[in-house]
């Protein structure tokens, strides 16, 4: 058969399920995580291994970083034949209750990016899958970990946000960050909002579960905040793919 342009597979992967984390080099450690966990492709930033839970195989493919690169994995990974996604990444707090070494499960992704624009009018919600979403939970409730549950805020521009003022659009960016968080929004990264707009088109399954980096908020008013990292979130991403399979 002839490899997806992008993701670059040597042949079709017989899962339907896919733990899709950003970052390459996360892949093999969540992959470890499964039973009977190998190597299946790379090429630029989508790395893959194969494993297997409960006897069913599962997909861990990378993303990269933003929008554009994990629509396009979405994409070729549902040609593939994968019906279910779950996300598994990192973010930063905005809610003031949300803490470092915390978690996220996003019900709904602000469309404060681009990517989502070529698949959905922008009246169109980006949201999660609720079984999905409710398997996350439940793994989440299941391990005792403190889990927030909300609408988060994806971006294009990691820059744009933490640097706002040195942009000449600085004024909007900043002026955009306050209403998302007096609206609710619970933290902020890149991917989600293009996961559950492309999943949405394509008549798929999506789910995000988040590892809470650091609060930017807490820190600027001078309140705790532990640095976290994604060890919990992938400890939940596997539990409810087991569920969902």
């Amino acid at each position: 058969m002839v490899s997806l342009y992008h993701i670059g597979f040597p042949s079709i992967p017989d899962a339907k399920v896919a733990i899709i984390p950003g970052d390459p080099g996360r892949v093999e450690a969540i992959a470890h995580r499964l039973d009977n966990p190998r190597f299946f492709a790379q090429n630029r930033e989508y790395t893959s291994w194969l494993g297997e839970l409960d006897g069913k195989s599962v997909l861990v493919t990378s993303t990269g970083i933003g929008g554009a690169s994990a629509a396009i994995a979405v994409e070729e990974l549902a040609q593939c034949g994968v019906e279910t996604f779950l996300r598994v990444g990192t973010c930063g707090g905005m809610a003031e209750r949300v803490r470092g070494g915390d978690i996220v499960v996003a019900t709904a992704s602000i469309r404060a990016e681009g990517t989502t624009r070529e698949y959905l009018p922008i009246e169109f919600p980006a949201v999660a899958d609720i079984e999905v979403t409710n398997a996350l939970i439940a793994a989440a409730k299941a391990s005792g970990i403190t889990c927030h549950t909300g609408v988060v805020h994806s971006k294009d521009s990691f820059y744009g946000q933490h640097s706002p003022e040195r942009m000449p659009v600085g004024y909007e960016l900043q002026q955009k960050w306050e209403s998302y968080i007096r609206a609710g929004a619970l933290a902020s990264e890149m991917e989600s909002a293009a996961l559950f707009a492309v999943a949405q088109t394509l008549g798929v399954r999506a789910g995000c579960v988040l590892g809470v980096l650091w609060n930017q908020e807490r820190r600027k008013k001078g309140r705790d905040d532990p640095t976290g990292d994604t060890e919990l979130a992938i400890d939940v991403v596997i539990q409810a793919a087991r569920r969902l399979i």
